[in-house]
């Protein structure tokens, strides 16, 4: 859910209606008599474990030399590079609508043949699939690295105070009373960034909302404001534990102030933990799944695939592709990311976590976890500022019905796709 940036409605057209010719960036008949393979990945952030991984590619292999791009604005440089049909050989994106857009543009190819798709948590790819405007045969991603999302918590304040870590609403809400009675600040929100909005957005939706509900909405057998009512309503119970106006204040402001102790906890995902700790590289953090339902059973992990590779129909030589993502896949390459972003793997083995995750290390394990549902959201509605402007007036009706109507309005296009897929049967 971190910052991410959609493909437009304008430049998913553009992108559908192209028809990509053998110009790939792949060059086998290069003057070094080598198989050049280019990768742009979308996380700036991120730079110099890239830089690390395509100098240990280099070094070990002979035949294949890879040249991993890193662009700041790497969404638009990618969308343009499409267009003009000068696609990488390998792009690094987010499991998100922008990933759904390039699937329905037709641009990526199937990798239903590459080996190390058995690798990866059946959970991560189950998340890809359900990310199909309509279902479609084959495989077009490699999960890498995911993120999650519910509540950070000082853990040194924890144990100072004696407080236990909530497992159902009813205890979070108590703790959050707890908290205030002692002086102390529960929560701490960065509202002033509409896209913090997000993120307890998100961990409550998959705890209380039909985890396809936007498939649901878009088959015409459900509507949001018969599903998200509870999910609205927690997120005003929310604010009355923040600190005093929380739109004031900015994601940076709020890692800042948690990061010197001024709340106890803070809703957002495990990718701010790097700019926590870069405020206070001494904190001991922890983290817990929202506890969004009444029963501790039905709570799940918010975690969506923050990283995955895609091979793109204008690679000219998939072995080449397919032996830079095996590389990419082995355990210490795997490594290199998560000491560098504390992420969560994707590949089903054990790495060595972030003391930060400990709290959510289970639910990793079994796999008991929901996508982001912003994933699914398009651009256009900029659903982040209508939660801040619905937690701002407080009025859930209102929010949801616009929310509805937005969605219709937006999603056009896709909802008659889907629903002409059912109207044919389906997947029968």
């Amino acid at each position: 859910m971190k910052k991410r940036v959609i493909a437009t409605t304008l430049v998913a057209a553009m992108l559908i209606g192209t028809a990509f010719s053998a110009s790939g960036c792949s060059s086998e008949g290069s003057s070094d008599g080598k198989t050049h393979i280019t990768m742009l990945q979308y996380k700036p952030e991120a730079v110099k474990a890239f830089e690390k991984m395509e100098a240990e590619f280099n070094a070990t292999h002979d035949d294949i030399v890879l040249k991993i791009e890193s662009p700041n604005d790497a969404m638009t440089v990618l969308k343009t590079r499409l267009i003009k049909e000068d696609a990488p050989d390998i792009i690094g994106i987010g499991g998100d609508v922008n990933y759904s857009n390039f699937l329905d543009a037709q641009i990526l190819m199937d990798i239903s043949d590459f080996e190390g798709l058995s690798l990866i948590k059946q959970a991560y790819l189950d998340i890809d699939k359900n990310l199909e405007f309509v279902p479609m045969d084959g495989v077009y991603a490699v999960p890498y690295v995911a993120n999650a999302a519910g509540v950070l918590y000082n853990r040194e304040m924890f144990k100072k105070n004696k407080w236990e870590v909530p497992t159902t609403w009813q205890e979070f809400m108590d703790l959050c009373d707890e908290i205030k009675a002692s002086g102390q600040q529960p929560l701490y929100f960065g509202y002033k960034d509409v896209w913090t909005c997000l993120a307890p957005w998100n961990a409550l939706a998959c705890d209380l909302a039909p985890a396809d509900v936007c498939r649901q909405v878009n088959k015409g057998e459900t509507k949001f404001i018969d599903e998200y009512p509870e999910v609205a309503e927690k997120m005003l119970e929310l604010l009355d534990h923040a600190q005093d106006d929380p739109f004031a204040y900015n994601y940076n402001d709020a890692c800042t102030a948690f990061a010197n102790g001024e709340s106890a906890m803070y809703c957002i995902g495990s990718y701010a933990v790097p700019q926590i700790q870069s405020v206070n590289p001494d904190m001991d953090i922890d983290s817990f799944v929202m506890p969004g339902c009444d029963n501790a059973d039905d709570n799940v992990l918010n975690s969506g695939v923050d990283l995955q590779f895609c091979v793109t129909n204008q690679c000219k030589n998939k072995e080449a592709a397919y032996e830079v993502l095996e590389f990419m896949l082995e355990d210490s390459t795997i490594q290199t990311y998560l000491d560098d972003q504390n992420a969560v793997p994707c590949k089903d083995t054990e790495f060595e976590l972030s003391p930060t995750l400990d709290g959510m290390v289970d639910y990793i394990n079994e796999g008991k976890m929901v996508d982001y549902q912003d994933h699914y959201y398009p651009a256009e509605m900029s659903v982040d500022a209508q939660i801040q402007t619905f937690l701002l007036d407080g009025d859930v009706e209102k929010f949801l019905n616009k929310f509805d109507t937005d969605w219709i309005r937006y999603n056009r296009d896709i909802i008659r796709k889907v629903q002409e897929y059912e109207e044919k049967g389906g997947n029968e």
